[in-house]
Order: C-alpha cells, then sequence, then structure tokens
C-alpha cells in the first residue's frame, strides 16, 4: 500500500528551542522533504501547532499541504481554510489578560497564534513556571466547553476544542492524494498522542520522536533520525517501516 506521510515540526522536523522563534533548520531539509514528497505523489503535509504561515518562514517556499494550529487551519493543493482571528472574540480577550499577567513573570512567553494561544514557560524560573501553568489553566477554565488546553514540553495551549491532529489528519485522508493510502504520521509530544491512537486506528503506522510513555507502534531517538530517515527515502530508498524500531 502506498503511504500518505504526516510530519509535526518542532521535536520532529528540528529541534525544540528556548524560544519558537529560534528553531534551526539543517540545510537539505526543504529539499529531502520536496523531493519525497514528489516520490509520494504529493501525499505528504506538515501537521503542526504552529501557523501554516509560520511553518513556510521556516521551510522557504517549499509550500507544503499542511494542518496548522492543531487543524484549524489547513492547506492543500495550495489552498488555505481557517484560522481567522475575528473568529474567536472570546479567545482574543484571553489572550490580552495572558499577555498582562506574563509581563510580571520573566522568562514565561506569551505565543499569539490568532486563532490559538501557547503559553510557554522552558526559560522561566521553577515558581514563574508554575504561575504560568496556573494562568493558561484559568483561562482555559473561562472559555469553557468551545476550547480545550493541551499541555506539553513546558508548554500550554489552548485551541479550539474541535481542533486536534487526529481531526485534520483524517480530514487530509479523505482527500486526494491521501486518499487510498495508509497514513504514518511523526510526532514527539503528549498533545501528539491523540494522532497516533487515531492513525494507529485506521491502520497506519504511528512514530513516537524520543523519549516517553507512547501508544506509537515505533519510535525514533531524535529529529536527527527523522532527517536522516526522510533524506533516504526521498533519495528513493526502500519505505520500510516494519524495519523501525520499536517503541
Amino acid at each position: 500500500m502506498d503511504v500518505a506521510l504526516f510530519l509535526d515540526f518542532d521535536g520532529t522536523l528540528v529541534e525544540i528551542a528556548p524560544r519558537p522563534d529560534a528553531v534551526r533548520v539543517e540545510p537539505g531539509l526543504v529539499e529531502n522533504l520536496t523531493r519525497l514528497r514528489d516520490r509520494l505523489g504529493g501525499a505528504l503535509a506538515i501537521v503542526t501547532g504552529r501557523p501554516v504561515s509560520q511553518i513556510d518562514g521556516f521551510l522557504a517556499h517549499a509550500h507544503l499541504d499542511a494542518a496548522g494550529l492543531h487543524g484549524v487551519e489547513r492547506r492543500v493543493d495550495g489552498a488555505l481554510t481557517g484560522g481567522r482571528p475575528e473568529d474567536h472574540p472570546a479567545l482574543r480577550r484571553e489572550v490580552e489578560r495572558l499577555n498582562a499577567a506574563a509581563a510580571a513573570l520573566p522568562g514565561v512567553l506569551i505565543e499569539d497564534k490568532g486563532a490559538s494561544v501557547a503559553v510557554h514557560w522552558r526559560l522561566a524560573e521553577s515558581s514563574d513556571a508554575e504561575r504560568a501553568e496556573v494562568l493558561v489553566r484559568a483561562a482555559a477554565a473561562t472559555l469553557g466547553a468551545e476550547y480545550r488546553l493541551q499541555l506539553g514540553k513546558a508548554v500550554g495551549e489552548i485551541v479550539p476544542a474541535q481542533a486536534t491532529k487526529a481531526v485534520a489528519i483524517r480530514a487530509l485522508m479523505a482527500l486526494p492524494p491521501y486518499a487510498g493510502r495508509q497514513p504514518v504520521f511523526l510526532g514527539d509530544d503528549k498533545t501528539d498522542e491523540i494522532a497516533f491512537a487515531s492513525v494507529t486506528e485506521d491502520g497506519g503506522v504511528a512514530i513516537r520522536i524520543g523519549d516517553g510513555e507512547t501508544v506509537a507502534s515505533r519510535r525514533l531517538p531524535d529529529p536527527a533520525a527523522v532527517r536522516a530517515l526522510l533524506a533516504s527515502w526521498a533519495e528513493g530508498g526502500r519505505i520500510d517501516l516494519d524495519g523501525l524500531p520499536p517503541a
């Protein structure tokens, strides 16, 4: 069966950086992604919590298919839908409150994504990190059932309740050129576990990057290993999912 490949960005294609804007894209990655996309007949997409516009900034001019903001945005064959900030007035009010509260917490970063918001505390002292988590939990509680909070590596993100990477991948799998292929998803964080479960349920292969408990069946140690694997596939190497290390 042909493969449909879905790739997380931070912690999967690139190493996690102290600040979201500080990640480094390794030379050759963009070229390998575009060659692999062509080999797969176009069935390759980035599935990320970042906005699609940020992915385009890092993966210069590749214009890959993408599901951004955990699926709030979706771009297929160049057509981008979703992700308008004006559709989320209650969230916009909470973003203002979070920015005001975080001003007193050195090292805490509010990443405003328009239709979602992430609170990062990787650079904060432990006491401020605890306060940051309390803030984002309180904001999510204020917003209620229309939004949900997902906690990752030193980050809490509030996203629309219907937005998950699992839903995004299933939506893409209903469209050409993905339909009829075996879904394969690579991700690194707790926020990817829902998609790991759904991809596995749909007969696909989930690959966890790095340590941690997982429902994925396969594991790679780090983004460098991911890049090496993708480079091999881009060069025409056999796509042997069964030969990958077990999780």
